[in-house]
Order: C-alpha cells, then structure tokens, then sequence
C-alpha cells in the first residue's frame, strides 16, 4: 500500500480522543512505567504510566507522559515530583499484572493503593521513593526537567542515578535476560503484551547488504 491508498487521519480535524486512541493503537507495544513517588509528607504513591520509554544513555534519561486530572489539577505522581524532584520507575513483569491493575484504580483520597495491591516497599537508596520489591527492575531517578506541552499533559525527564535488577537478570556482560524479565508492554485500549518471545535482527554493515542484494538480483 502506497501513500496515494492509504487512509488519512488529519490530526487537525480530529479531537483530543480520536487522536488518542490512534496513537495508542499504533505506538505499540509501549513499556510501562510503574512509577513509586512521595509527596511531601513523605506519604508513597504508586501508578502506572504506558507514556513512558528510555530517550538517552548518557546521560541516562527515562521520560514519563503524566496526565493531569480532568479539572487540570496534577495527579499525585505529577505533584509528588514537583514537589520532591525524585521518582522510581519499576518495570512490570507478568507476575506484576494483577497488582499493577490495582494501583491503576482512581481510589477515593485516602484510600492506600499500594496496600490494596499488596506491594511490598522497600526504601530508596539513591532517592526517598521507595522501590516495588516484587518488580524485576527498579530504576531509581531525580527529576531531570519538566515539559509543559498543554494544559492537561506535561513531560517529566528523569535521570538514572541507580538501576536495581533481580539476581540473575543481567549477566556479566551487563545483558538483561528478556525471557526472565518478561515484562508487561501495553497495547490499544484495554490490550497488553508479554516480551518474553524475542528474535535477534542484527544491524547489516554496507557490505553485507551489497552482498545480500547482488544475490536477491541474481535469484531473480
């Protein structure tokens, strides 16, 4: 299918929903930021965010796309890490699912997700969030810069002071086993994906591919 057949969504005359929903289904599958914040009191917070992905290794940054309330107030992840500047990002595995799910639900003031979900907290090192001991991979961040892109969105660049990964993950090589970790990606809508069946696909150098394409023109 070329350009001339393809259907065309022009994101001008589209609304916010329509917009959002073609981008979820599309962008896929998108990792998912189990994002462990305090707020000034010191009081934890943990909740799930599938606007989330690694932008840089050095320096490191992880980048979270945190929706504010729907009357424009910051959600408690978005305000603990305006207040406190830190935040830990645990990646969630399958056996994660249920509990993740949990700490999705948008729970009366008061109400304390992470007891609900049965998680166990145990403290930061680098940073005063604590971290998800259940989760395979922990990273713990400081608040790079904060990206206000509209009233109801901003983007929160962390930096990665200190990754925390279950024994056995990653090997000597610093390698993480996909198979082991087995971490949830999510979909459109209500879908999510496992990545513990992975394939390698080598990047070719020139040479190769010349090699590659003269054999491919003298098959045919």
């Amino acid at each position: 299918m070329n350009s001339q057949t393809a259907d065309r969504f022009d994101f001008s005359e589209l609304g916010p929903r329509d917009r959002y929903k073609l981008l979820i289904g599309s962008v896929v599958p998108r990792p998912i930021a189990w994002v462990t914040t305090v707020d000034e009191n010191g009081i934890p917070n943990a909740a799930p965010f599938s606007f989330f992905n690694c932008l840089s290794s050095d320096p490191a940054i992880l980048a979270l796309g945190v929706e504010n309330h729907a009357d424009m107030r910051f959600k408690d992840t978005g305000h603990n890490i305006r207040m406190t500047e830190e935040f830990t990002v645990n990646i969630v595995g399958f056996d994660n699912l249920d509990a993740m799910n949990v700490t999705a639900v948008p729970f009366a003031s008061g109400v304390d997700e992470i007891k609900a979900a049965g998680l166990t907290m145990i403290p930061g090192e680098f940073v005063s969030c604590p971290q998800i001991a259940e989760a395979p991979v922990r990273f713990e961040c400081k608040r790079h810069v904060t990206l206000s892109i509209g009233r109801s969105r901003e983007i929160i660049l962390g930096e990665v002071l200190a990754m925390h990964a279950r024994p056995g993950l990653v090997n000597d090589r610093f390698h993480v086993d996909a198979a082991a970790l087995d971490a949830l990606g999510r979909m459109g809508g209500h879908g999510y994906c496992r990545s513990n069946e992975v394939f390698d696909l080598p990047t070719m150098s020139e040479a190769e591919w010349r090699t590659r394409a003269s054999h491919v023109i003298e098959g045919t």
